[in-house]
């Protein structure tokens, strides 16, 4: 039988909790735009690309690390909270994991945001290391949302 694990971490970001958010909110339009060399394209296939349920089609640039497409469902987000749950239904990453589920917690502090991100896994064999290259992806491209903010400051 596979296993099943999680991953966590944490780290401060230059932004306020208020912008960070809202780039998430907005990813189907700003990661391909910010993050051109990570990201050809999100497209919303079903619902609004913001509410639960909604699914969206992730196409990766060559910079991606060992996923090219991807399709996630947008499983809740708790706006007061800065919380946003998704799962993966589809694409590359489940060659690697039976599931996926990632969660991201924007955190106010002070004048800048402290971002958790987190997944939970089950592996499609013993053989699959944990995720965490996908875990160094996601710090990269918040830390490159960062820049990007700050670029537009």
């Amino acid at each position: 039988m596979a296993s099943s694990g999680q991953l966590h971490v944490d780290f401060e970001l230059k932004s306020p909790a208020e912008k960070v958010w809202g780039t998430i909110r907005d990813s189907t339009t700003i990661f391909p735009q910010a993050l051109s060399h990570d990201y050809k394209s999100i497209q919303v296939l079903e619902g609004d690309g913001k509410a639960p349920g909604s699914v969206r089609l992730i196409n990766y640039a060559e910079g991606s690390p060992i996923v090219k497409v991807s399709k996630e469902r947008i499983e809740s987000v708790d706006e007061a909270e800065k919380k946003y749950v998704y799962s993966i239904i589809d694409g590359d990453l489940l060659k690697y994991y039976k599931t996926f589920i990632g969660k991201i917690i924007v955190v106010p502090k002070g004048e800048s945001s402290l971002v958790k991100w987190s997944c939970e896994f089950e592996k499609a064999s013993e053989e699959i290391p944990d995720p965490s290259v996908i875990k160094e992806f996601a710090v990269k491209n918040f830390k490159e949302i960062d820049d990007y903010l700050h670029g537009k400051a």
